[in-house]
């Protein structure tokens, strides 16, 4: 039952977006949800660029992790631009956070391109991969909703869409998953949010 209860508060928080063939839908207002003790501690094994980063790796700093994928048409650069900004609203304090962006597309987003990508928004963000295992297995931890369409037969290989969660899930300075953001377009919500963890 209250598994089922935490599912259903994840999924209204980070509602599906749109397939990249239909444009941006209207945002709603950001809503941030108290989940601690409701999820587990932050725990990855993902492929960054030249390296293998581990959610230990983080240890000390607010992580703010973002589900998406690089050639996303409007959700993720939209997150992760406001994503950028809440960082630089902190002032000294930005040092003490982390944008983390993992890849529910790993077909297509390999290190280099993820790298690319956060660093044109945050050029201290980590952009995260890994199998198509591993990617399922983080997002189950955590309760993300994301589809990857197949390819049409005869089709090109890398023409398909990806429909994925917009929540934003913040964990504290030691790994505990704290709040979870339905989007990141309050940023001074979310940034009341992050100075109660300090």
């Amino acid at each position: 039952m209250f598994k089922r209860s935490l599912l259903s508060l994840c999924l209204a928080a980070s509602t599906l977006t749109t397939p990249v063939t239909v444009v941006a839908q209207e945002s709603k207002p950001t809503s941030v949800y108290n989940i601690k003790g409701n999820l587990p501690d932050l725990k990855f094994e993902l492929q960054g660029l030249n390296r293998t980063v581990k959610a230990e790796d983080l240890q000390g700093k607010v992580a703010l992790v973002f589900f998406g994928y690089a050639s996303c048409p409007d959700i993720c650069p939209t997150t992760m631009a406001e994503l950028g900004v809440l960082k630089k609203s902190l002032g000294e304090q930005q040092d003490k956070v982390k944008i983390v962006f993992i890849s529910v597309d790993p077909h297509r987003d390999t290190p280099e391109i993820l790298q690319a990508y956060v660093d044109a928004f945050d050029n201290d963000a980590l952009g995260l991969t890994g199998s198509a295992e591993q990617i399922a297995e983080i997002a189950k931890r955590y309760r993300v909703a994301y589809q990857i369409e197949k390819p049409k037969p005869g089709a090109d290989a890398n023409n398909y869409e990806v429909m994925h969660a917009q929540g934003i899930y913040i964990f504290d300075e030691k790994g505990k998953a704290r709040f979870l953001a339905s989007n990141a377009e309050n940023t001074e919500l979310l940034k009341e949010k992050l100075l109660q963890l300090w």
